[in-house]
């Protein structure tokens, strides 16, 4: 039953019956630290000692020459050089001048050291940058000043920005003439040291003369020449030795074909009868091996005599070539007429090849030897190219460094008149600094929404500490939350006269505090709208 009753029981949730019940009940206690704090922050505003504030907006205009035609000799780094700028202006000397030149802080109350002064102006002065949305890059800046007296503020902002437009103008010109004497100085070193190296290059020239890399190109064409001759020798004595190693194997098939000799019955003898015997062993076995399988004792035995057969061939031929040379006699004798005279046509070509290959060897050796003369001659040329080509390269080096820097003279000798003429980049005041009518602060409606803020937190944070602490149950819901059964039946609660007047008295009295505090807000705003 425990169980039903549990499931029966809706989740925690947002529970806006409970809500309600805690504004009815808490109405109170949250409007009340409400108001005191909106009070006590907006009051304090109409307290605190009045600020005002003047500002004006200088624009960084681009130089007037296109950079095609003048290249400015100042760093294009607005931002560092202005950031060098705000530093020189807001230096100790030239604030104590704005100072002195304005008897600012003469009234003060207390008397202020030099350092104190120094330190209230720069706590004083905000600068900001104005970019460009689309590449970041700065257009312009705000320059500002407090104080109590908004006269004092114009003033006093007025200085700063005809210190900030003089100051540019003067560290951008003294920036393009210190940029063109240093090019200056480095000019007259380069001019020193080309003439210097024209010095050297002519003295080698004279002292090397007639061994200079410019006889060079007559040695390397003769030189090419010849490797070119050599190299169709080396070819034409290649070819011969192929030609002399193909001859020499025609002669030696030759002579080993003249075992072919067939006896006076016409039977062949020696080579040629070992090929017939080879012939018919074979055939042997391929009739045997259609029939029979290979261990059929037949088939064995003209195997082994296959192989001896071979063997006997092989040592044949090899007995023929060690001894053709010197058979040719024999050779001879045996031959028919007309095989003699092709040998003899074949020997008489190894030995024209012979003579061929050994006159090739001779001219490859006397070009060699030509070739090596005339390395030799270049050998020395070169450490000469080399010396010459350093003291070149050492004057050609100078000779660019020199003609660079007179360019670069030209281009900052330029830039540094189109800034002496004010034709650079430049700051321009757009607006005059403004004269403040309202005090920048304190910012009462700005102070009116800090303490509507503060005061909505204090009035939560009690609220949720009462309810926490609190341990009544205001509800029926809260009842049956702590019952283990369903409730069957619920007592009526009675309700008298006088509870009924007692609950609209509170109502009442809590629409009226709303209002109060409503409309306190509202007229309080509205003051700090219309009054600053």
């Amino acid at each position: 039953m425990s169980e039903e009753i549990e499931e029966q029981q809706p989740e925690s949730s947002f529970d806006v019956a409970r809500l309600a019940g805690i504004v009815r009940r808490r109405h109170l206690q949250f409007l009340i630290p409400l108001f005191i704090g909106w009070v006590a922050i907006w009051g304090s505003s109409w307290f605190l000692p009045a600020r005002y504030k003047s500002s004006t907006l200088i624009l960084v205009e681009q130089p007037t020459m296109p950079k095609n035609y003048v290249e400015p000799n100042v760093t294009d780094n607005l931002q560092d050089r202005l950031q060098s700028i705000t530093q020189q202006i807001l230096s100790r000397t030239r604030l104590l001048l704005i100072i002195d030149k304005l008897h600012l802080y003469a009234g003060e109350h207390r008397p202020l050291t030099p350092d104190d002064k120094v330190a209230l102006v720069r706590k004083n002065i905000d600068i900001d940058l104005v970019r460009d949305p689309q590449n970041q890059a700065i257009t312009a800046f705000r320059v500002s000043f407090s104080a109590a007296d908004p006269n004092i503020a114009q003033q006093v902002t007025g200085e700063l920005t005809n210190l900030f437009i003089d100051e540019n103008m003067r560290v951008r010109e003294q920036q393009s003439e210190q940029t063109t004497e240093f090019i200056q100085q480095q000019l007259d070193s380069a001019r020193s040291s080309l003439a210097d190296q024209d010095a050297k290059v002519r003295a080698f020239q004279s002292a090397h003369e007639g061994a200079l890399p410019s006889q060079q190109a007559s040695n390397l064409t003769i030189l090419s020449g010849l490797q070119s001759q050599l190299q169709n020798e080396q070819d034409a004595l290649n070819a011969a030795n192929q030609q002399r190693v193909y001859t020499q194997s025609l002669i030696d098939q030759y002579r080993a074909t003249q075992g072919t000799a067939r006896t006076a019955t016409g039977a062949p003898i020696g080579l040629a009868a070992i090929d017939d015997q080879l012939q018919k062993l074979q055939a042997q076995l391929a009739d045997l091996s259609a029939r029979y399988t290979d261990r059929y004792p037949e088939v064995q035995q003209v195997k082994d005599q296959i192989a001896r057969t071979q063997k006997e061939r092989d040592q044949l031929l090899a007995s023929l070539k060690n001894k053709s040379h010197d058979q040719d006699d024999q050779t001879q004798a045996v031959t028919v007429p007309g095989e003699n005279s092709a040998l003899l046509q074949l020997q008489s070509q190894l030995r024209a090849n012979q003579v061929e290959v050994s006159n090739r060897q001779q001219a490859i050796a006397s070009l060699t030897a030509r070739i090596n003369t005339y390395q030799a001659r270049l050998s020395d040329e070169p450490a000469v190219e080399q010396q010459l080509a350093d003291l070149t390269r050492g004057y050609e080096q100078s000779k660019h460094n020199f003609d660079d820097l007179m360019q670069k003279e030209n281009d900052s000798q330029m830039a540094t008149s189109m800034e002496q003429m004010q034709e650079g980049e430049r700051f321009t005041m757009i607006d005059p600094p403004s004269l403040p009518l309202k005090p920048d602060f304190p910012n009462r409606l700005k102070m009116c929404g800090a303490g509507l803020g503060v005061g909505f937190a204090l009035g939560v944070l009690l609220v949720a500490g009462l309810e926490f602490f609190d341990d009544r149950m205001h509800s029926e819901k809260e009842i049956q939350n702590l019952l283990p059964l369903a409730v069957i039946a619920e007592v009526p609660a009675v309700v008298t006269a006088s509870d009924v007047l007692k609950e609209k008295r509170r109502m009442v009295l809590g629409w009226v505090a709303a209002g109060v505090v409503f409309f306190s807000i509202l007229a309080g705003t509205a003051v700090s709208y219309l009054r600053g």
